[in-house]
């Protein structure tokens, strides 16, 4: 058995354009499905919006994310956090986000050893990229 944490990132009007800008940082499967395939709403204008969408992306990312329909609240999104110690991995990812990002925090060595570093991606979402410095002796 398995258990995932996966977010899931609600978007107003742009969620194809960011999972596919996520698609080009991540990598992997993209599965897209709006409204209008799905018949859940019956409102013409909205038929296009992404009902669901799931990236599969390379070494274990999983992101999930949708246009939220006019009819409903769309909620905050929160921040969305990459950790490990694979420092190329995640540096790619940071240089990929990066992007038309507000930076909060560059990636650099911080007080606890790793590296860290806040942005906030083109679409609004904030990002925190941890990478594992090396272990004290």
């Amino acid at each position: 058995m398995t258990v995932r944490l996966n977010p899931y990132l609600n978007f107003r009007e742009n969620a194809r354009e960011a999972m596919e800008f996520y698609h080009s940082v991540f990598g992997g499967t993209l599965e897209l499905s709006s409204y209008g395939e799905s018949g859940v709403f019956n409102d013409p204008a909205e038929a296009e919006k992404v009902m669901h969408a799931m990236l599969t992306g390379d070494n274990g990312v999983v992101l999930m994310g949708s246009d939220v329909p006019a009819s409903m609240e769309s909620g905050p999104n929160s921040n969305i956090s990459l950790s490990g110690d694979d420092d190329a991995v995640l540096r790619g990812w940071w240089d990929k986000l990066s992007d038309g990002a507000t930076i909060a925090e560059q990636l650099t060595k911080a007080p606890w050893g790793d590296t860290f570093g806040m942005l906030v991606d083109k679409f609004g979402v904030p990002w925190m990229v941890n990478i594992a410095g090396e272990p004290q002796a």
